[in-house]
This record gives C-alpha cells, structure tokens and sequence, in this order.
C-alpha cells in the first residue's frame, strides 16, 4: 500500500475505535444535547471529507480507463463489468450510490490530457475546492451539478455560476448565510441555471424533448419502488385519460340493491367515517389505475415481443410455499422476495409452469397448466357481471381481470361458473381487504365489511344493467 493508503488504515481505524466509544453504554447517550449535535455536525464534515477522497480515487480511475482497451482496463483487470461494479464492491455502497459518485468524479475530476499529459482543469473548479475542504460532498455536488444538465450555457458564465455556488456551500456567500446544505444548493443552482439558460432561440418543445424521461429506482427498505420523470404533455394528458377512465364513477343504470348508510348525527367529527367503501388516497387510486393500464397493454398483443415472446411477468414460488399458504415469491431482477399473495394474483389471470428439479439442480420436467379464461368465457362473464363485482367500485369490464373464485391450485375449474370480474385492486387484495365472493348455482354472491352490511350476508352482485333490469322485472 502506498503511504496515503496507509494513513487513511489508520484514520478508519482510529474512527472505528471512536464509533465504538459513541454507540457503548454511556457514549453519546449519556451526552448532553450540545455534546451530541457537534458529534453529528463533526460526524458530517468526516463523511464529507471521506466523500473527497472516494471522489477523487473514482475519478482517477475514469481517467485512467479512457481510451484504454477493455482488456488493460482497470475495471476488467479487477473482475468488474463496469465502473458502478467496481465501486459498490470496494465502498459497499448501493448502485444508486455509485453512480453518484461517479458523476460527481466527472464533474470535478481534472483530467490528463492524452496527447500531451498535461492536467486539465475540472468541469466545476469551486466545486472541487469545496470538496477538497470537506465543505461539500457528494451529494452537493451532485446537487449543482443535476441542475444544469442539459443547460446551453457558455464556459465563462458556468465558472462564474461554479464560483458563487462553492462559495455558498462554504459559507462565504454574498448574502453571508451559514453553509448551505445539499438542498439549498440545488435551490440556488436551479435559480442559476433559470438566470443563465432563458432558451434564446431554442424552441420550447425542443427542450421538452431533450428533458424527457421516466426513471424506475431500486426497492427500498419500505418495499416500493420509486418512478420518477418528466412526461411530455400530450403523454401526461393520455395517461390521465386513462387514470380518468379507471376511476371515473359511472351511472349507467339502476344502483346495486344493498343497504345505505347514512352519516350519524351524534358522530364525533374526529373520527374516522367506518363506511367509506373505499379509503385509498388519491394517489393510490392512481397507482391501481396505473397498474390496470399496463396490464391491459400487456395483454393486447400490441407491444414489442420480448425474445420471441409476449412481454410477460414471471413470478416464481416453491410449490410447496402455495400448498402451505407461508412463504415468498421472487419477481425477475429482483433480488428481494414479495409476498405470496403477489404470485397468487398473477397465477390467477395467468398460465402456471411447473418446473420440477433434480438434486443435483437439473430441470427434470416443465409443464405447462392452461388456466386463463379464453375470450369466449370473457365476453360471457362480462355480461354477467358487467365490471367489478365490488359494491361501489366502478372500473368497467374492459379493465378488470378474472379471478378464479375457487383457487386453480385447490382444484377450481376454468369455467364461466367459477369466474368473476374483478379490477387490479380488489383482485390483488381479495384475501384481505374485507370482500368475500362465491358463487352459488353459477351466480356471483358477494359479503362485505360490516361498514357494507351491517347484517354481514351472502348477497347476489352484478354491475350489469341488463342483469340489473332483470332483476327489477322479476316478480316480488
């Protein structure tokens, strides 16, 4: 190792023997309030100034890899496929996280000229400064930097942008505020960027369509996946289109018959309203809607072919994990499982393949379970039901899915008797949202939530309005 290698050692070290000393029994717990919050503000500035010096070792390797063969790379030469690789396995960082920190490296990296060996200044001089000084760290600077991606703006006026932003987050700004955290530098560089980038002749559309896009995050701890984008507003207004033909309620006949409830006089105000029939946010109503969308592009045959095949989703779980209801399931290119109900719902709309192994790991036999309901079934189902059995749910017949009423695992037939409509939601949480269905002699019977029916009864459903005038025609 070289001597600086060597004196970061024994930096982590000595840091590693005063994490110790912070987290035992009378560590910082036994501190007073003023003791802690410098402990966490030193603790800061040690994070930033070891961000520097990941920065800079990143950035020496960029610079070392370009134009270099992949052989004589450095990545290749340490069993990496990319950059990212090689940073999450030496920092242990996530990828999210390595790719931060390689676009932080570009940005105040100083690169080796390769004609001439001579040391180029960084994109965002000030910046490197600042991080050199443990007054910014990766996130500032990426903070800054994200913010005049794609910004026409010439050198002199992006140094002079550079300068006041690193001033900012070293306190030494114009207005002589406190440093400024990574937020408030990404406030500041935006108002920038606004000042400096006023279009001139770039057409507004143009820009639009240079800025476009949609990005799906890695699951975090909480279980969800972040989407985040800028949509162009004529795909942003069809997607609320079909948010819209989701969610919209409809009147197209006489109500379900069923009993009302009506809001008590004497109900305390704070409390929560029990006969809500659907207690989703709007925002959860629009991801349900998102969901139905994809699914029903999924399912029209309309979309590219994914080697050779339907862009389909599978999801595989033990059968041993179905059989005993306990367990999880694994979704492609994730390495954290989902639960069980996620693998039951899509078996439910879709086809199941055995796959049996050997010991030894070997596929010994594939079979392939026909279950979907044909086109036919569909088109009789839906003039049966006429949309989602639900009671007050009001997706059209068109979106919903078919859900097997008795479990196709359990020995439920693929017949018109043993299928009812349901959309996204109800179907993804008919285990546990309260609903209830069966049929007798053919015909859907829903029980609902005691909020529904206070008597808590089997009761016939149909959203079907030529079901419904049926039923108002038959004799009392």
């Amino acid at each position: 190792m070289t001597n600086l290698a060597d004196a970061l050692t024994e930096l982590g070290d000595a840091l590693a023997k005063v994490a110790a000393l912070a987290l035992a029994d009378g560590g910082l717990r036994g501190s007073d309030d003023a003791d802690v919050l410098a402990a966490l503000a030193t603790a800061g500035r040690i994070r930033r100034v070891a961000d520097a010096v990941m920065v800079e070792a990143v950035a020496v390797i960029v610079d070392r890899d370009r134009g270099v063969g992949h052989n004589d790379r450095v990545t290749t030469r340490y069993g990496c496929r990319n950059m990212s690789e090689l940073v999450q396995r030496a920092t242990r960082v996530s990828g999210r996280t390595a790719s931060d920190m390689i676009a932080a490296a570009n940005a105040v990296q100083q690169p080796v000229a390769l004609s001439t060996g001579e040391v180029l200044p960084a994109e965002f001089p000030g910046l490197r400064v600042a991080l050199s000084g443990g007054q910014v760290g990766i996130e500032g600077v990426i903070a800054v930097t994200g913010a005049f991606r794609g910004c026409q703006i010439g050198r002199v006026e992006m140094l002079a942008a550079d300068a006041e932003l690193a001033a900012a987050a070293c306190g030494e700004g114009v207005d002589a505020a406190p440093p400024a955290s990574a937020d408030e530098l990404r406030a500041l560089a935006q108002v920038w960027a606004a000042y400096l980038d006023q279009d001139g002749a770039e057409p507004e559309d143009t820009r639009a369509l240079r800025r476009r896009g949609v990005t799906v995050g890695r699951r975090g701890d909480d279980g969800l996946v972040p989407l985040r984008g800028r949509l162009l507003p004529e795909v942003a207004a069809q997607l609320q289109l079909g948010f819209d033909s989701v969610l919209n309620p409809r009147v197209d006949g006489a109500p379900a018959p069923g009993p009302r409830f009506v809001q008590d006089p004497d109900r305390d105000p704070s409390e929560p309203l029990a006969s809500a029939a659907d207690q989703r946010s709007h925002p959860q109503k629009q991801h349900d809607a998102f969901a139905v969308l994809l699914t029903a592009a999924a399912a029209s045959g309309e979309l590219p072919s994914l080697g050779r095949a339907a862009p389909t989703l599978v999801v595989s779980v033990r059968q041993e994990d179905v059989a005993a209801g306990r367990g999880r399931a694994h979704l492609p290119g994730d390495d954290q499982p989902v639960p069980l109900a996620v693998a039951r719902h899509i078996a439910c709309t879709g086809a199941i393949q055995r796959v049996v192994l050997g010991e030894n790991g070997r596929i010994v036999s594939i079979t392939t379970l026909d279950r979907i309901f044909n086109h036919h079934q569909r088109k009789a189902i839906t003039l049966r039901d006429g949309g989602c059995l639900i009671p007050g749910c009001s997706v059209p017949p068109q979106w919903c899915e078919v859900h097997h009423v008795e479990e196709h695992a359990r020995g439920g037939p693929t017949h018109t008797d043993n299928g009812v409509l349901l959309c996204w939601f109800h179907h993804r949480t008919i285990d546990t949202g309260g609903w209830q269905i069966r049929m007798i002699d053919g015909v859907p019977y829903v029980k609902g939530p005691y909020w529904w029916d206070a008597q808590v009864k089997w009761r016939p459903a149909t959203k079907s309005p030529t079901r419904r005038r049926d039923l108002i025609a038959l004799p009392t």
